[in-house]
């Protein structure tokens, strides 16, 4: 039996939130975008050795992988050959051909001569690199190398951090030790960088070094491992240049700064570098934290002799 009393409404209550309007996706465009970011690209991606983290998209229709200037892809560890292996893209297959190197090309534990690669293979080049054969897409390759920057890079300079200085010195000087090459060391810091942070701040400081890395970075060979070392300490690993040569690396570098304004918030900042410089064979080092020691060292001695400038050791 129906009720005779008067229904009640209740009133709607309209709250902030829902006042704000819902934008609608367009359906296509973000099926584009989602297809767009998943076109799986092949990839090396480097496991172990002095080129760890770094990843390699493969292009064209030949990469070449070496120690060589003219490879494709550069790696440096001692046991990889000039012109050790080369990857070959023909239609969907990757295929991976070891060019006669002297120690030999392996995929997942197997020594090869032709083989056509899958997604997750391990491939060993030598007897210390080991590299990954991968699918990508764009969002992956961002990651991994967001993951590798983190890792390997100095999170204000954005050049190498110690770590992997210390880690590419262990290679090159086992290599310059094994094969009686030469190897220098440039050490540089600023000179009284205490009082830039105590008068101007430490975001002046954090300016100057930003700048003096850009600097440096200009100078220096492409091979050459540029690193923050700690602080204001630099680092730089020369790859068979001799100890004069490094020297003169090392004036150029102090002569750039020299002659560079560095500004900050309309404060011109009196900016100079003192660098420290060591090398095989001159330095009888038996270890590579011994070359790094004569170094700075060396350094010393430029802060001692009044700063603004280059002094070598052994020589």
């Amino acid at each position: 039996m129906a009720s005779d009393r008067p229904v009640r409404k209740v009133p709607h209550i309209v709250h902030e939130d829902d006042a704000e309007t819902t934008s609608i996706t367009n359906l296509v465009d973000l099926q584009r975008e989602l297809t767009g970011r998943r076109q799986m690209k092949a990839y090396l991606v480097v496991l172990q050795g002095s080129n760890v983290g770094e990843m390699h998209k493969l292009e064209g229709p030949e990469v070449v992988i070496g120690r060589a200037v003219t490879a494709s892809i550069r790696l440096q560890d001692d046991g990889i050959s000039r012109r050790h292996a080369r990857i070959i893209m023909v239609g969907d297959q990757v295929i991976i051909e070891d060019l006669q190197s002297a120690n030999g090309t392996l995929v997942n534990g197997e020594l090869i001569q032709h083989h056509g690669l899958r997604d997750g293979d391990k491939i060993r080049l030598g007897t210390t690199t080991m590299l990954k054969f991968t699918y990508q897409d764009k969002l992956d390759e961002s990651f991994q190398q967001q993951m590798y920057d983190a890792a390997l890079r100095d999170g204000l300079t954005r050049i190498y951090n110690k770590k992997y200085f210390l880690d590419r010195l262990d290679t090159e000087f086992a290599y310059a030790q094994r094969h009686v090459a030469t190897l220098s060391i440039v050490m540089f810091d600023v000179d009284h960088f205490k009082r830039v942070n105590d008068t101007w701040g430490h975001l002046a400081g954090d300016a100057v070094l930003v700048k003096l890395a850009d600097i440096t970075q200009q100078t220096v060979r492409t091979e050459d491992v540029l690193a923050r070392y700690g602080g204001e300490e630099f680092g730089i690993i020369c790859r068979g240049i001799p100890l004069l040569n490094a020297g003169i690396l090392g004036e150029r570098i102090r002569t750039a700064v020299e002659r560079n304004v560095f500004d900050f918030e309309g404060t011109r900042l009196p900016v100079t570098v003192s660098v420290g410089v060591a090398a095989l064979p001159e330095t009888p080092a038996e270890k590579p934290q011994d070359l790094i020691a004569e170094a700075d060292a060396a350094l010393y001695d430029a802060k001692q002799a009044g700063r603004n400038r280059v002094c070598l050791r052994g020589f």
